[in-house]
């Protein structure tokens, strides 16, 4: 093995059978943002013998200041996130194979991809994805890491199908959703954070050192000194419709999943949620740090950068501004998450 490795593999529980387990791994990572470039970074300094990327954005200059992998060359040159981070990735390690797809991650663009895929990385913007996500790999049993960041705080999991609580089973146990990092903002060291928990679960499953995974939800606030594990395995239901006895995959289905379209002649994107009804009051908390909220029983509005978004209670959303179905879908999961 090429001395390239030589400290990696003096790690007793990594050795030499273990690194020849990483050059010969296919690691999946969706998004490319602060945890996802993080990640394939750390990864690829590793060996993993191949890592694909997938992400539907672009480099913007305020991701300069978590997402170490991009410089402002980059930002200049607008590049997809997935694209610049296939250059640097290759620039860092020639012999890792580095696949870059610039697409939205949706059931029918991500199943042709899990064919040969060893572990999956959660690195996305909004639970859409992850919900699709936690479908696809149960249906597929591969192994998936859920990581998550905002302000100081985050959160990590290891999904591990046919054995662990599903994303599905722990929502209903610890819901997650809350503030983005357009609301309330992020600090770098809780990306790190978070990756370096990704990345250590990431390497036990491919060693096969299955013993060593965690168990556990591991949640952290860093400005405020918390650290906390919970036992989360008495969360897994048995009719759980991803992970239970008799599993349907219902984010796999078109009903449940977010739709847009282009108002005609309105400069206006409409997305639906799969949700039948959303809580404006909620959103509003949560809106509150942006800018000033118009607020009825029947729709919240805001203002925000250059465009008007309405949330109206049956969960459609109106992104005023724009033509653009992927600047619309981006507004909404910075603003929603």
């Amino acid at each position: 093995m090429d001395d390239r490795y030589s400290r990696q593999t003096l790690f007793k529980p990594i050795g030499s059978s273990g690194q020849e387990n990483i050059v010969n791994s296919h690691v999946l990572i969706i998004g490319c943002g602060a945890l996802g470039s993080a990640n394939a970074e750390a990864l690829v300094r590793a060996g993993v013998g191949r890592v694909t990327l997938i992400d539907r954005d672009y480099v913007e200059n305020s991701n300069l200041q978590r997402q170490q992998l991009y410089t402002e060359k980059d930002v200049l040159g607008q590049l997809p996130k997935a694209i610049a981070a296939k250059r640097h990735l290759s620039l860092i390690n020639a012999s890792v194979e580095v696949t870059a797809h610039v697409m939205d991650a949706t059931s029918h663009s991500l199943e042709p991809i899990l064919n040969d895929v060893d572990v999956v990385i959660d690195a996305t913007d909004n639970f859409d994805i992850r919900f699709i996500m936690n479908d696809l790999i149960h249906k597929h049993n591969i192994p998936w890491i859920f990581g998550s960041c905002v302000g100081s705080t985050g959160m990590s999991y290891t999904v591990l199908p046919k054995e662990t609580p599903c994303l599905h089973c722990l929502l209903a146990a610890a819901p997650m959703f809350g503030a983005t990092c357009d609301s309330v903002g992020i600090i770098s060291p809780a990306v790190q954070m978070v990756v370096a928990h990704q990345v250590t679960e990431t390497l036990k499953l491919i060693v096969m050192d299955r013993s060593s995974l965690r168990n556990k939800l591991v949640t952290f606030d860093l400005w405020n000194n918390h650290y906390q594990t919970i036992k989360v395995g008495r969360a897994k239901k048995t009719d759980c419709p991803t992970c239970g006895e008799n599993p349907t995959y219902p984010y796999l289905n078109y009903e449940v999943q977010t739709k847009t379209e282009v108002l005609c002649g309105r400069n206006t994107v409409q997305i639906r949620s799969g949700l039948k009804e959303q809580s404006l009051e909620s959103l509003a908390k949560q809106l509150e740090k942006i800018g000033p909220i118009k607020l009825n029983p029947f729709l919240l509005s805001i203002e925000y950068r250059t465009y008007r978004i309405v949330f109206f209670k049956d969960g459609r959303t109106f992104i005023h501004g724009t033509n653009s179905i992927e600047d619309a879908k981006r507004i909404y999961y910075q603003l929603v998450g």
